[in-house]
Formats: structure tokens, C-alpha cells, sequence
């Protein structure tokens, strides 16, 4: 049963990053939930392939939103082909590889901040406009537990989503005056290419190849299997939706509990027990 059946009817959203994993999903779910959309990326097949698929409801602009310019012609292309824009998915990006502070790659730094921060802050900066001469808008930035607690992504990734975290509160506070809600998601690990990618993968290969990390995945929070991109996608409906309306400057943690509640209570008990037991045995 589709819950979020009629939920968008009416609006309209770009989605960037939508050519594959959380984005694609999106893209489905907001065309389910009676939105037309745009799906924006670089890998052109890729994109085409998810429009056509949604059909006629669907779009795809190829836009890398490090180019400002390619950000305003995406929100001028959702404007033109459907005469309005009610919501702006912030969601391209990728990992990166892990490393310590000793190995941290300048370049690579700065092309982080530019994707996950600059990217968000350019799509946020020409979507408004449009948003709030309708006096209506809902943003939603995809930020990451990454940028909540350390140790889960790289360094460049965790300080690109915890910048975007606080930016999505401040431009929160300007926009709600104007009717336009501003308001963060933070998956915690979810099964998706994007981890092959942050592993060297190319991104053809890249989906495929992580199937087997949702085993592992399973483990790191209260509730026992790893995140799933429904679970990413059905709380950006929400967000987006008029259910939502009174939700501003949130940053929604959607990771089954690790952020907020912590770890299994089953790991923890294993190891007090542990503990008890080599105490035992020295004493």
C-alpha cells in the first residue's frame, strides 16, 4: 500500500544527485506521492533512464551543481517546463576515501565543501526566489550522521554536512518569514552505491557491488538491518509535503537510533559481560 499516495499532488520538485540510489528513489517516491519532478546529474544515461521510466511526470536536466550556472538553468528548466517550484532536493554528493588528518588531500577538501555545501547553498539560493513569490516552498538538504557524530565518514564529508546542517538552520530562519520551510535529513548507513564509489569503484559498477554490506549494516543500530532508501525517501515526502507545514529548520536523523539512542543494547551487555567475566577470571 502506497501511504504517500496524493501527499505531493500538484507540486513540483527538482531532485539533484537523482540518477541513482537515495536520489532515484526520490524521484519515484515524490512521482507516487502525485509530484511532477526533475531529475538533475551528471551521468546523463543514468538519468534518462530514471525519467523514463517515471514517465511523464519526470524530467532529467543534466546540472553538476558546482557550476552556479548550471544550478540557475536547472531551477529556470523546472520553471519553464512546469510553471512553478514547491520543492528542491539538495541531494548530490559522494564519500570520498577515509583517511587521517596526516593524509588529508586539499584538494579533495575543498571539492567536498564545494558539492555538499557550496552545491546546496547555490540550489537553495536560486530556488528561493521562485518559492517565495508563491509564498510556499519546502527545501530539504540530505546531510548525514556523518556530520553529527565523528568517526563515521571521512573528514571532508563530515565537516561539508555539518556546515550544511547549521547553513539549512540560517537559511531556515530567513525563509519561514516568507512561507518557504527549510529543513535537513541525516541518514545514518544505508545500503547504496555510494559507499562502492568512496571505495574506488566507477559508478556503473558501484551499486551492484555493495549488495552484501546491508549484513553489516544491520549491526550498528537499535533497530537490527540497515537503513534502506525508502526509509531516506519516504521522510523527504514528508518533509516536503503539507503534512510538514509547520516543520522548519529541523534536521530529520533518520538512522534507527544510533544518533540519538546509541548503540545495540545487545552489544553493550555482550561486553559488560565481557568484562565481568575477565575480571572474574583475575581475580
Amino acid at each position: 500500500m502506497n501511504t504517500a499516495m496524493g501527499m505531493l499532488e500538484g507540486k513540483v520538485a527538482v531532485i539533484t544527485g537523482g540518477t541513482s540510489g537515495i536520489g532515484a528513489r526520490c524521484a519515484e517516491r515524490f512521482v507516487e506521492a502525485g509530484a511532477r519532478v526533475v531529475i538533475a546529474g551528471r551521468r546523463e544515461a543514468e538519468g534518462q533512464a530514471v525519467a523514463r521510466r517515471l514517465g511523464a511526470a519526470a524530467r532529467y536536466f543534466r546540472a553538476d551543481v558546482e557550476s552556479e550556472p548550471q544550478v540557475r538553468d536547472l531551477v529556470g528548466f523546472a520553471l519553464d517546463r512546469f510553471g512553478r517550484l514547491d520543492c528542491l532536493v539538495n541531494n548530490a554528493g559522494h564519500v570520498g576515501p577515509m583517511a587521517g588528518i596526516a593524509e588529508l588531500d586539499a584538494a579533495d577538501f575543498d571539492h567536498m565543501l564545494r558539492v555538499h555545501l557550496r552545491g546546496a547553498a547555490l540550489g537553495m539560493k536560486h530556488a528561493a526566489p521562485a518559492m517565495q513569490r508563491q509564498r510556499s516552498g519546502s527545501i530539504v538538504n540530505m546531510a548525514s550522521l556523518g556530520g553529527l557524530r565523528g568517526g563515521w565518514t571521512p573528514h571532508a564529508y563530515s565537516a561539508a554536512k555539518a556546515g550544511l546542517v547549521h547553513l539549512s538552520r540560517c537559511v531556515a530562519v530567513e525563509l519561514g518569514e516568507h512561507g518557504v520551510r527549510v529543513n535537513c535529513i541525516s541518514p545514518g548507513p544505508v545500503v547504496t552505491g555510494i559507499f562502492g564509489k568512496g571505495a574506488g569503484l566507477a559508478p556503473s559498477r558501484a551499486d551492484q557491488a555493495v549488495a552484501g554490506l546491508a549484513e553489516a549494516f544491520a549491526a550498528l543500530q537499535p533497530i537490527p538491518r540497515a537503513g534502506r532508501v525508502d526509509d531516506i525517501a519516504n521522510a523527504a515526502v514528508f518533509l516536503a509535503s503539507d503534512a510538514a507545514s509547520f516543520v522548519n529548520g529541523q534536521n530529520l536523523v533518520v538512522d534507527g537510533g544510533s544518533e540519538a539512542a546509541g548503540r545495540p543494547w545487545s552489544s553493550t551487555l555482550a561486553q559488560v559481560r565481557a568484562m565481568a567475566d575477565q575480571f572474574m577470571a583475575g581475580s
